[in-house]
Formats: structure tokens, C-alpha cells, sequence
């Protein structure tokens, strides 16, 4: 055990694989989903204008895949250094996340996007 971590997870081989796996997805989803952006010709970031609404890719299986790989890269990360503590603070991040960004792209698409967004929404989920 490493003293500057009272609180590892598992024994340090297993954290080393299974955060450097959890990450992995984490990359590969964010760059799946970066390439639908590239495709449509809109932007990534959170603040500028959306053109295009993207239903292709992971986002047929998720309204937020960037979000969730953040999420997955968080987790990978924090298990790659054995440690829980950042872990414990996750359920805040995603709280800040989906209040402070989320919700505000979501009516912001709703208005932009109108009856295809809404239907969007009813057949793919938030997160998973």
C-alpha cells in the first residue's frame, strides 16, 4: 500500500489493467464521437452554435457520449493510480455536469432542433 494513498482499491497490477481498459473505451468513445461532429460539420464545444443535430455513431446509443467519456476516463484514471478518493467525488462532478451543462444544451437543442430533438430524446437515453 502506498502511504500517500490510505484508500487503494485493489491489488496495484489489477488497478494498472483495468484503468488503463477503462480509459481506452473512455478515448475510443470520445474520438468516435468527435468524428460524427467532424462529419456533420458542427462544433464539439459546448458554447458555440450547434448546425447539426447527430443521431449516428454512439449517439445512437446516447444523448451525451462525450460526457459519459469523460466520465469513463475519470474512472479509468482514478483506478490507474489505485485510488478511490477521486471516485467518491464523481457523483458530484456528474451532478455539476448535468445541472451547470446538460440541461442547458438540452433546452438549448429543444429550441434549435424542435419536434426532431424531442424525438430524439424519447428514443435514446441521457447517459446509457
Amino acid at each position: 500500500m502506498n502511504t500517500m494513498d490510505p484508500f487503494p482499491m485493489m491489488p496495484a497490477q489489477n488497478a494498472k489493467w483495468i484503468g488503463v481498459a477503462t480509459l481506452a473505451v473512455g478515448i475510443v468513445l470520445m474520438g468516435s464521437a468527435g468524428i460524427q461532429f467532424w462529419r456533420k460539420h458542427t462544433s464539439m464545444i459546448p458554447y458555440t452554435p450547434t448546425t447539426a443535430l447527430i443521431q449516428r455513431g454512439p449517439f445512437r446509443f446516447s444523448r451525451n457520449p462525450i460526457y459519459l467519456a469523460d466520465a469513463l476516463c475519470y474512472v479509468g484514471i482514478a483506478i490507474l493510480f489505485n485510488s478511490a478518493w477521486p471516485l467518491l467525488l464523481l457523483p458530484l462532478v456528474l451532478l455539476v455536469v448535468h445541472r451547470g451543462v446538460i440541461l442547458r444544451e438540452e433546452r438549448y437543442l429543444e429550441r434549435n432542433f424542435g419536434d426532431d430533438y424531442n424525438s430524439y430524446k424519447l428514443r435514446v437515453r441521457r447517459w446509457l
